[in-house]
């Protein structure tokens, strides 16, 4: 299995605790999740209908102010999954450091894939990958230099999976334009990465070779409820959007005491540059408090946005030892 975040099953085996003892910090999941309310039981018991999965599409472009076509998959990832599907194996590019998946599925498939570490390198790809804002160092691209790299790539993958809270970044609007192909997690800026939603937005021959893909039931009845409710709430969106900007700047001032270098981030997450990030992440997990290293970058540790007051609180006094 590739490296990720939300490993905490790995945390609980070294130091020990239950789950609930811990704030996994690992992952950039809000941690303030939407209120889910409650679920009708027929959400549960029966099989979503073509019109229920349609209204969660329309409240999916609601939220993500496009006309495109788009369709609704267990997360982003269940997309990803699919990706090698969409064409015959070529050459894949993708803007690296990011997202470890891309690079594993399409080479899985049979796609020559490399990795290139700027935008102009994309050029010349049968596929070209772009996260926006990207994980982990939070580098982020206008719109209209993405645009700009349409005409030069066979078909081109923006992972807007860190977006919501600056949707001025997002591509969603112009998704419906021939060989460009928009990825939304819902899970993230939610906080409800268990539901396992999220959708593909795009062209109206791609989003049907991925519906046809994914099946005639891609996500849940309690998805479809709890996922179209979140997505017209407006409000919550904004308010939400407002404190995580407040929240980044709350973090990079708690740990400028630990010497740590801000790389970058984005509004779920941070990226610290450390002096030792696996000794960094020991000490915070001594106190339970888990984090996200990597492997090739040894002195890289990005830390998600605590939630409750309680857990700010808590971090603080760790980082104050």
């Amino acid at each position: 299995m590739r490296e990720h975040g939300g490993n905490l099953d790995l945390a609980q085996q070294r130091f020990g605790g239950r789950a609930e003892d811990w704030i996994d910090l690992s992952t950039g999941i809000n941690r303030l999740p939407y209120p889910v309310g409650e679920v009708s039981a027929r959400a549960w018991s029966a099989l979503p209908s073509r019109a229920e999965i349609e209204a969660l599409h329309q409240a999916a472009r609601h939220a993500y102010r496009t006309s495109a076509p788009l369709v609704a998959m267990g997360g982003a990832q269940a997309a990803i999954q699919l990706l090698p599907q969409l064409g015959a194996p070529g050459c894949a590019r993708i803007l690296a450091p990011t997202y470890n998946e891309y690079a594993g599925v399409l080479s899985a498939a049979g796609w020559d894939v490399h990795e290139v570490g700027e935008l102009d390198a994309l050029a010349g790809a049968d596929l070209a990958i772009v996260v926006n804002p990207n994980n982990p160092d939070g580098r982020t691209f206008a719109p209209k230099d993405l645009l700009a790299l349409l005409p030069r790539v066979g078909r081109l993958i923006v992972d807007e999976s860190f977006v919501d809270a600056v949707p001025h970044l997002s591509l969603a609007p112009e998704a419906d334009r021939p060989g460009l192909l928009i990825l939304r997690s819902f899970g993230k800026f939610y906080g409800l990465a268990g539901l396992r939603l999220g959708f593909a937005i795009g062209n109206a021959a791609d989003i049907a070779k991925l519906a046809a893909m994914s099946g005639p039931w891609p996500i849940s009845g309690a998805a479809i409820a709890i996922g179209g409710r979140a997505l017209r709430d407006d409000a919550w969106a904004e308010a939400t959007s407002a404190r995580l900007g407040r929240d980044c700047v709350r973090l990079d001032e708690m740990v400028q005491g630990q010497g740590w270098r801000l790389i970058g981030g984005a509004s779920l997450f941070r990226l610290y540059e450390t002096s030792d990030a696996l000794a960094a992440q020991e000490k915070l997990a001594r106190r339970q408090i888990w984090s996200r290293v990597f492997a090739k970058e040894p002195t890289w540790l990005r830390l998600g946005l605590p939630g409750v007051e309680a857990e700010w609180t808590r971090l603080a006094e760790v980082l104050a030892r």
